[in-house]
């Protein structure tokens, strides 16, 4: 296609999917539950084609360089295809936000005002390599009122295709206006363009991926974005902290499923407990398959060759693998101010007994996502109740931390008089 076709087709879209979400605000919460589960049903019954869709591109991977745990997340198979179901029937059960009346208020004058809860309209999602994002991005966004344009990586392309279409045949038999689900059928770069720039159409966009990616989305964008940035996420084991509780943490924020944007990249480790701490916290790491890149005062407590020097590009690095950066750091100041410097304010956490410093951690650390004693892989929006999530964004407006249904609405004032003036 050429770049004058391309163009034309995203502002097609982009119009459609205007119409849409018009169509979108008339629909009941019951409604749209319906439509939810048929999406799952319809989902469930394309099983064996979006396996076969999801062969090719992995057929691909390695072509496109992807490393093993990019595989993974964009691997399919029969479990994972249920799971992504079973998050829309979720969806689903969880409450509706849409009309709720966040405020209502009369004026002196006997004017009333409400300010209540409005879909956003038409959302632009740029993602890379999961799959899974099709159905989670577009569902959250529906249940909330919003038609989607969805632009995945060719990683997944045609993974996502058959995602998408089955989310939109099974959702239009119980009602689903025309395009409320549509995903640009390639993956040409000058896409990505053309839907930053369509701002008389998107009202918002979203990139989720790589730096690069983000990169040029905020630099192309004429409507509002909010970013899902790096994960590179910390965990500070401070003076106080109990080694039992710390070591466990620090294995399963970096272990137990290391290719997360909320798994632990860095680790910290107070002076004061470094002799004792260090020595042991490697031999786990090393135990569990982790390569540890530390700088000189961790490598000589080690007492590990297979412990690497980090570099300075090690500090500010998502790895999404089974390496870690570790770092002793004078004190809570010291680590404070590491993680603010490094971090991506994403997810970080504390390990301490003494309350007084992690609540200076808390107050401190400026990440959307601040924990004391628990692994950061709950830094999910599953985990913190709010159903299936869009993404965790690392930006402060408008949304900040898991992004779910809340996350995807706005808000207007209705105003309600008897004839005043002014």
């Amino acid at each position: 296609m050429t770049n004058e076709e391309i163009q034309l087709q995203v502002l097609e879209m982009g119009r459609k999917a205007r119409a849409a979400a018009l169509e979108l605000t008339k629909l009941s919460s019951e409604t749209k539950d319906q439509i939810l589960l048929a999406m799952a049903d319809e989902l469930e019954a394309q099983t064996s084609a979006i396996l076969t869709a999801n062969e090719k591109d992995l057929a691909s991977a390695d072509e496109l360089g992807l490393t093993d745990a990019m595989k993974d997340r964009l691997r399919l198979d029969e479990t994972r295809v249920q799971a992504i179901a079973q998050g829309i029937r979720e969806v689903a059960e969880l409450h509706d936000p849409v009309g709720e009346i966040l405020k209502d208020w009369t004026r002196p004058n006997g004017l009333r005002i409400q300010k209540k809860r409005v879909p956003i309209g038409v959302i632009g999602i740029i993602f890379e390599s999961r799959p899974n994002v099709t159905a989670d991005a577009a569902v959250l966004c529906f249940k909330t009122g919003n038609a989607t344009i969805l632009r995945g990586g060719k990683e997944a392309i045609h993974s996502n295709r058959a995602i998408a279409a089955a989310l939109q045949a099974g959702g239009e038999r119980e009602g689903l206006p025309e395009a409320s689900v549509q995903l640009i059928p390639h993956t040409n770069r000058e896409s990505v363009r053309h839907m930053a720039e369509m701002d008389q159409y998107l009202d918002l966009i979203i990139p989720r991926g790589g730096a690069s990616l983000i990169e040029t989305v905020v630099s192309l964008a004429r409507m509002p974005v909010i970013k899902h940035y790096d994960g590179i996420c910390h965990t500070y084991v401070h003076s106080d902290a109990d080694p039992d509780m710390a070591e466990a943490i620090v294995i399963n924020a970096k272990t137990q499923k290391p290719s997360v944007c909320n798994a632990l990249e860095t680790l910290l480790v107070d002076a004061a407990v470094a002799e004792t701490f260090v020595p042991r916290i490697a031999q786990a790491l090393a135990a569990s398959g982790v390569e540890v890149r530390g700088d000189e005062r961790f490598r000589e407590l080690a007492d590990d060759p297979d412990v690497r020097l980090a570099e300075p590009d090690d500090w500010k690095a998502e790895y999404l693998d089974y390496i870690i950066a570790a770092k002793v750091v004078d004190d809570l100041d010291g680590a404070i101010s590491h993680i603010n410097h490094y971090g991506s304010r994403h997810s970080d956490c504390i390990v301490t007994a003494d309350e007084a410093a992690a609540s200076q951690f808390q107050l401190e650390v400026d990440s959307a996502c601040v924990f004391w004693n628990s692994s950061t892989r709950f830094s999910d929006g599953a985990e913190f109740g709010f159903g299936a999530e869009i993404g965790i964004s690392t930006d402060k407006l408008h949304a900040r931390g898991p992004m779910a249904l809340e996350e995807l609405t706005s808000y207007k004032y209705l105003l309600f008089g008897d004839g005043q003036i002014k």
